[in-house]
C-alpha cells in the first residue's frame, strides 16, 4: 500500500516536471519565431527602402550612385543592360539644329508668327530673340552667343537679327541656316516708312519704337531724302542685306565685291535655303520639304483665314512710291545688294527646278524683280500693304526709264 503510494507520487511528479519542460520548449520557440519574423519584415523594409533611395539617386545625377557601382562589382558584371543592351535613345530628326537670322522686312515676322505655330504643333523648340539693333558682335559676344544657342535642348529653331556667325571658327559644331530676302529697293521702301509711322498693330507704335525721332525727320519727303543724299537714304546705311550673309568681318560692312562674294560663299556653304519674299509660299513649300519635322503642313497654316487675320496687321502704314528718277538714283547706289539679291533668285530658282517647281518669274538676270512688281503691283505677304492707288497708273515702259544697269 505503501509502495503504490510512492509510486503514484513520482508519476505524479515525472509528468507535471515532462508538461513544465514542453511549456518552456514551447515558449522559447514562439518566442524564436516572432525574432524571425521581426527580422525578415525589418530586413525587406531596409531593402525597399534602400531601392527607392537609389533610384532616386540614379535619376537625380544622371546614373547610378557610387554605391550601386559597388554593389554590382561585388555581386558579379553582368546586369539588365549588359544582357539586354541599352534602351532605345530619343531618335532626333536631322537636321536638329536650326539657324533663321532673318533679316529686317524681309517677311520675318509672318515667319516667326508661323514658327510659332509649328513649334506647339511639331514639339521642337523656338526660341525667338528680342533683340533687333545689335547685328554686330565683338569676338567675346559672339562666342557667348554660339555657345548658348549650342545648349538648347534639340530639335531647336533659334531665330534673330544678327548677321551670319561661323560657329566652326571657334570649334562649335556648325547649325543649318535658312533665311529670306527681298528685292532691296522693296525692303527700303519698307523700313523706312516702317521707322516713321508702324505698322497697322497699333496707331501709335512708331513713337514708340522711334521716339526721339524730330517731326522734320519723320516727315521728311523720300523723294528728297534721296536725291539730297541724306545718310539714311545712302551707303553705306543702304548696305544692309549682304552683311547678313557675310558675316562679323569689320570688311563685311563695306558695300564692294568682296562682301558680296563671301556672302554668296556662305549662301552656297552653310544656308540650307534663301528664298524670296517675292515667291514666299513656293520658300514654304520647299522648306516643308527639306525640314518636314519643323515645317510640315506650314502652307495650310499660311492660307488659312485666322491667319491672314493675325498676319494683316503687319502691314507698314503710309507706304507710298517715290519717283521715277529717285528709284533710278537709289537703284545705282544698291548696285551690289542687286547683285547679290539676283544671285540668291538665281539659286532658289535652281532649287525649284531640281524638286520640280515651275519658278514664276521669268524676268533676265539683268533685271531687277521690283520693275515687274512696280508695274504689275503685284499684292505683296502680310507684312506689307498694296501700293497706293496713284502708282496703278505707271506702265512696263516707264517702269524701265529709270533702268540703267551697273
Amino acid at each position: 500500500m505503501k509502495n503504490h503510494s510512492s509510486s503514484s507520487r513520482l508519476n505524479n511528479h515525472s509528468a507535471s516536471h515532462g508538461t513544465d519542460r514542453n511549456s518552456r520548449r514551447g515558449f522559447w520557440l514562439s518566442a524564436l519565431r516572432l525574432r524571425f519574423s521581426l527580422r525578415d519584415y525589418a530586413f525587406c523594409m531596409a531593402t525597399l527602402l534602400l531601392f527607392c533611395l537609389g533610384s532616386l539617386f540614379y535619376q537625380l545625377n544622371g546614373g547610378p550612385p557610387k554605391v550601386l557601382l559597388e554593389i554590382r562589382q561585388y555581386l558579379g558584371e553582368s546586369t539588365f543592360v549588359d544582357d539586354h543592351g541599352p534602351p532605345t535613345p530619343r531618335e532626333l530628326p536631322f537636321p536638329s539644329q536650326v539657324i533663321y537670322n532673318r533679316v529686317g522686312k524681309c517677311g520675318s515676322r509672318t515667319v516667326v508668327l508661323l514658327l510659332r505655330i509649328l513649334a506647339e504643333k511639331h514639339q521642337f523648340n523656338l526660341v525667338s530673340s528680342d533683340i533687333h539693333n545689335k547685328t554686330r558682335l565683338t569676338k567675346h559676344e559672339q562666342v557667348d552667343l554660339m555657345t548658348n544657342i549650342s545648349n538648347i535642348p534639340q530639335p531647336f529653331l533659334y531665330t534673330r537679327h544678327v548677321h551670319f556667325l561661323n560657329f566652326t571658327r571657334f570649334r562649335i559644331e556648325q547649325p543649318v541656316y535658312i533665311n529670306i530676302i527681298r528685292d532691296p529697293i522693296n525692303r527700303f521702301l519698307s523700313n523706312y516708312f516702317f521707322r516713321r509711322f508702324g505698322d497697322w498693330r497699333g496707331e501709335q507704335n512708331h513713337l514708340i519704337r522711334t521716339p526721339q525721332m524730330k517731326d522734320d525727320e519723320r516727315y521728311l519727303d523720300i523723294n528728297v531724302c534721296i536725291m539730297e543724299n541724306y545718310p539714311e537714304c545712302s551707303n553705306p546705311r543702304l548696305f544692309y542685306i549682304v552683311p547678313y550673309f557675310c558675316g562679323q568681318h569689320p570688311q563685311c560692312r563695306e558695300p564692294g565685291m568682296w562682301a558680296v562674294e563671301r556672302a554668296k560663299q556662305n549662301v552656297i556653304e552653310n544656308f540650307l535655303l534663301v528664298g524670296i519674299l517675292e515667291e514666299l509660299e513656293d520658300v514654304l513649300l520647299l522648306l516643308e520639304r527639306l525640314l518636314p519635322h519643323y515645317f510640315s503642313d506650314v502652307l495650310t497654316i499660311y492660307k488659312s483665314p485666322a491667319f491672314w487675320k493675325m498676319g494683316n496687321l503687319t502691314g507698314t502704314v503710309k507706304k507710298h512710291m517715290p519717283t521715277i528718277e529717285a528709284l533710278q538714283v537709289l537703284y545705282q547706289r544698291m548696285k551690289y545688294e542687286y547683285d547679290f539679291y539676283n544671285f540668291v533668285r538665281d539659286q532658289f530658282h535652281l532649287i525649284k527646278k531640281k524638286i520640280g517647281l515651275k519658278s514664276s518669274s521669268q524676268n533676265s538676270a539683268h533685271e531687277p524683280d521690283f520693275l515687274r512688281e512696280l508695274a504689275l503691283r503685284t499684292h505683296e505677304p502680310l507684312e506689307e500693304e498694296e501700293e497706293e492707288e496713284e502708282e496703278d497708273d505707271i506702265g512696263q515702259e516707264d517702269a524701265n526709264i529709270w533702268l540703267v544697269q551697273p
